[in-house]
């Protein structure tokens, strides 16, 4: 299987740009949305994409958003290419099970994050400050510990694309105002607890995720991607330990193979060789498998 590193749709419909992963395009009225196979890592693509990567995320969104369709309203048309215009079908073998055809939002400029455990950018923060997000937390937790609660812990959105900086709610009451600000953390919050419970049946701990919302006909709607290993931690409940890093369902493979190689973490980046493709595809299913229940054929 070869790995979908950039899609072309022969300037059928326009793009409108590329992701790390994501290629984005307009169809009227709406977006269309295409998970290729990219993988980054410390902020760079790489020049080796893992095969299928795209159809495992996407297929781990359409999941959630079916999940909490009762809880709050989502950006997506169809993820069927089938109901796409006709002038797509032609290149179903780039679109079949890695697009989803989305209405336009208005997008909040803000990363609504949940974090129901200490790791990440949160656990070097309270390391400094006994803080995450301004929010004081009891002292002598570990990298790893499960917070009293889940908490809010926005970011704002970077600019260039490559670094989201920690922010407190208050900031984000000043960006979106007060009303849209709580919204979106009652939001985010009661989606992370769903998924926490649903993530508990299935033998995971969801240690933090983030969200995207935006605005369609004066509502709020979840919208980008969801849950997937790209943009949360999952663990595995039986292997949970605090006291440093937990071996989780994502590209952990690369990283390491990246920090071996001594890479200095500036273009070029350097390929991959076959066995961490290999591995951190393995992960990837695996983690679509402990989620949804169900196996994926590539």
């Amino acid at each position: 299987m070869t790995a979908l590193l950039k899609s072309d749709l022969n300037n059928v419909v326009p793009l409108i740009g590329r992701g790390k992963v994501r290629d984005l395009y307009a169809v009227g009225d709406d977006l269309l949305m295409v998970a290729t196979d990219r993988i980054s890592a410390f902020d760079h693509v790489l020049g080796t994409g893992i095969p299928g990567k795209g159809k495992i995320l996407t297929q781990i969104s359409l999941f959630w958003f079916d999940l909490f369709r009762d809880l709050v309203p989502n950006h997506i048309v169809s993820a069927q290419v089938d109901d796409f215009p006709a002038q797509l079908h032609p290149f179903r073998d780039q679109l079949e099970g890695r697009s989803m055809l989305v209405r336009r939002a208005a997008m909040f400029p803000v990363e609504c994050v949940a974090r129901g455990y200490l790791a990440g950018s949160g656990w070097k923060e309270y390391q400094a400050s006994s803080t995450v997000c301004g929010i004081q937390l009891p002292a002598g937790l570990l990298d790893g510990s499960k917070l009293p609660e889940p908490i809010f812990t926005p970011a704002s959105k970077s600019q260039d694309g490559e670094h989201d900086e920690n922010i407190s709610f208050a900031a984000v009451e000043e960006k979106l105002g007060k009303a849209d600000a709580e919204e979106l953390r009652q939001l985010t919050l009661a989606i992370y607890r769903q998924a926490s419970e649903h993530a508990t049946a299935r033998g995971l701990i969801l240690a933090d995720t983030k969200f995207e919302f935006g605005r369609i006909d004066g509502h709020i709607v979840l919208a980008d991607e969801v849950l997937t290993p790209d943009s949360s931690r999952f663990w595995d409940a039986t292997s949970w330990k605090p006291g440093g890093a937990q071996p989780s369902f994502d590209k952990q493979f690369v990283r390491d193979y990246l920090e071996e190689i001594r890479w200095n973490k500036q273009a070029p980046s350097p390929s991959l060789p076959a066995e961490v493709v290999e591995r951190t595809l393995g992960k990837y299913l695996e983690a679509f498998r402990r989620i949804t229940g169900r196996d994926l054929a590539l």
